[in-house]
Parts: C-alpha cells; sequence; structure tokens
C-alpha cells in the first residue's frame, strides 16, 4: 500500500491512498482523515486502506484524482517522535578520519542517534530555507520508517514487526554549525533544521524481496544541479539494520505509533577503504559531506562547497523496471526572508 498527504488548510494535511504506479489517488475520510488516525488504529483501519489500495489499483474506485506530486506533504506532516541514527558506520569512520580522530570501536555495536526536530517537517518539493551559505548547507540522502507502538525494552527481531511503512529521507544538515554544537557535549539542534520526505510512504509488503533483514536492498539516487551524484545501496554496508535502530530507540522509553526513525546517511564502501564518486566509476556518495573528506583525505583540503541559494538536489529511489517507489524528493534552497 502506498501513502500520502495532501496539502490542505490543516496541519496534518489530507489522507490519500495512491496507486502504485503514483498515477492517482484518493482520499478515504471514512477510514482515516490523516496517516497519524490510521498509524493510531493500524490493526483496524489499515485492513479497511488496503482494499481502497486495490480498488484504485485496479480502476474501480470512485472519487480518484491525479497524484500530484507538489500538492503533498511529508507523509507526516509533523510527528511526535523523529529520532536519526546512523547505521552506516562507514560514513561516520570517513568523516572522523578526515579529521584525524579515532573512531570508537563501539560504533560498530551501538548505534549513533540523535532526537530531530519533528513538529514542523518539509514537503517533498517545497524549498529548503537558509538564513546564510556559511552555515554550510548540506543535504543527506536516507531511508526512514514509521512505527506502530513498540514497548519500552523491545527485541530487535520483534522491533521489525512494528515498523508499519517506509519513506526515503533529506536530513538537511548545516555543517559549519555542528562542530560548536557537538563541542558543547550536548549534541544536535540549531544544525539539524528540519529535514524534508518522500511524497509517498510505503507498507514493506510492497518493496517485495527488496525488504529484508530490516533494510531496503535498492539503490538511493542522488541528482546534483542535474548531474548524478549518488546511488549506493540501501541494502549494502548498513550495519545495524531497521529492527536494532528501532530496539535502542526504545532501550528506555515507549514509542508511540507514528515514530520516525531514521537510518542516517546512506553510505557504501564499494570496494575501497571509504568509496568513489560516480565521475571515478563508483557509487558516488548521499550527501556533500562525504565527497569532501575524500577530498580532504587524498589531496589535505576539500574542494567541493556546500549548497548554494539555487541549488538543486533530487532524491529517489526506483524498482528494477525503473519505476519509482516513493516518488521524488526535489528541491531548491533558497534565503529565507522574514515575512
Amino acid at each position: 500500500m502506498k501513502l500520502a498527504s495532501l496539502k490542505n488548510a490543516t496541519r496534518d494535511g489530507q489522507l490519500v491512498v495512491v496507486s502504485r504506479d503514483l498515477a492517482r489517488c484518493v482520499a478515504i475520510p471514512q477510514i482515516a482523515s490523516t496517516l497519524q488516525n490510521l498509524l493510531d488504529q493500524w490493526q483496524l483501519l489499515a485492513p479497511k486502506a488496503q482494499e481502497v489500495y486495490q480498488a484504485l489499483n485496479a480502476g474501480t474506485v470512485l472519487g480518484e484524482q491525479p497524484f500530484v506530486a507538489e500538492a503533498c506533504a511529508a507523509p507526516l506532516p509533523r510527528a511526535f517522535q523523529w529520532a536519526d541514527g546512523s547505521a552506516y558506520v562507514n560514513h561516520v569512520e570517513l568523516v572522523r578520519k578526515a579529521r584525524n580522530a579515532e573512531m570508537p570501536e563501539t560504533f560498530w555495536t551501538d548505534p549513533l542517534m540523535y532526537q530531530g526536530g519533528s513538529d514542523a517537517f518539509i514537503g517533498p518539493r517545497d524549498a529548503i530555507e537558509a538564513i546564510s551559505t556559511e552555515h554550510g548547507i548540506d543535504f543527506e540522502g536516507e531511508v526512514a520508517i514509521i512505527t506502530d507502538d513498540v514497548p519500552m525494552g523491545c527485541s530487535a527481531s520483534d522491533a521489525l514487526g512494528a515498523i508499519r511503512l517506509v519513506m526515503l529521507v533529506n536530513d538537511v544538515s548545516l555543517r559549519g554549525l555542528i562542530p560548536n554544537e557537538l563541542a558543547k557535549g550536548f549534541g544536535f539542534f540549531q544544525s539539524k533544521p528540519a529535514s524534508s520526505f518522500s511524497p509517498v510512504a510505503v507498507t514493506p509488503e510492497e518493496l517485495g524481496e527488496h525488504w529484508r533483514e530490516g533494510k531496503v536492498h535498492l539503490p538511493l539516487l542522488s541528482t546534483y544541479n542535474e548531474q548524478p551524484f549518488g546511488k549506493p545501496n540501501a541494502g549494502i554496508d548498513m550495519t545495524f539494520h531497521f529492527g536494532e535502530l528501532i530496539a535502542h530507540a526504545a532501550k528506555t522509553r515507549h514509542l508511540g505509533a507514528g515514530a520516525i526513525i531514521g537510518s542516517g546517511t546512506v553510505s557504501n564502501k564499494q570496494g575501497t577503504d571509504y568509496g568513489t564518486a560516480i565521475a571515478e566509476g563508483g557509487v558516488g556518495y548521499s550527501c556533500i559531506a562525504e565527497i569532501r573528506m575524500i577530498e580532504t583525505i587524498r589531496d589535505g583540503k576539500p574542494s567541493t562547497r556546500f549548497m548554494q541559494f539555487g541549488d538543486r538536489i533530487r532524491l529517489e529511489m526506483l524498482d528494477p523496471q525503473g519505476h519509482s517507489i516513493f516518488g521524488a524528493i526535489d528541491q531548491h534552497v533558497v534565503e529565507y526572508r522574514k515575512q
């Protein structure tokens, strides 16, 4: 099943069921008016929404309309919980090596995770607003899941059963603000502005054989300023699967239905120490920071700039037949101006 939230006069949007080919959609107010409503009563309401999904794909549903990604908010326009992990330890190791910092061995056994702001996400086609390019604006291509209720102390294997939906993320980062924040010893805040999510969230079953072992085994495609930037496979080099990330988040607290857990930046070693750019025959990267770290290790200093006003980033995942699964996150960076 594929679901989205269309923008309307409310903060939480209007829930719609989206056809498999992302061409059509239909609202289901008789079942649930918002995605959070559906998640709150998933066991009761999801089968009814699934029936609508089957009818929509068969062309037998009434009230359908064209699906327009530009009309979408994030699938959950706001959420009770947004916690982002760093499951691709290659990414962490690379960043630390570039600044000559040793990586603790525990990073391979205990996931990193931070709690992000979830009160207002960015729509998949909305601009990334920034105050200054001096903040080091970067995109981060990731996969995320949305959970059902998860009890405190849940095991990693049981946590896999609580995954209700999968989607893509652009975890916008302000690299220039990160060092001073981390130096305070209290974690990210100003350096992690609002994230954006794919137009559509899908049930794991919709991914078929590409969803296994708590991972999505497909390339995540990044196109930066119209040029291919990255195509790492999200199922490769993922040290911690989503069940482990959920269990980590739920170690000392319950997670409520609608909690979002991110994978962290998708990153492949691709047969080298830290990866290779697409232009050099590799699978590239899912953020600018990684290529800057490679440049620092190789050349002594970075040469690729962070995002400037007007720059464009597109994130998407295709099935083997070339069909978009989640729709694309497609955004420009613009200067924020107070109204």
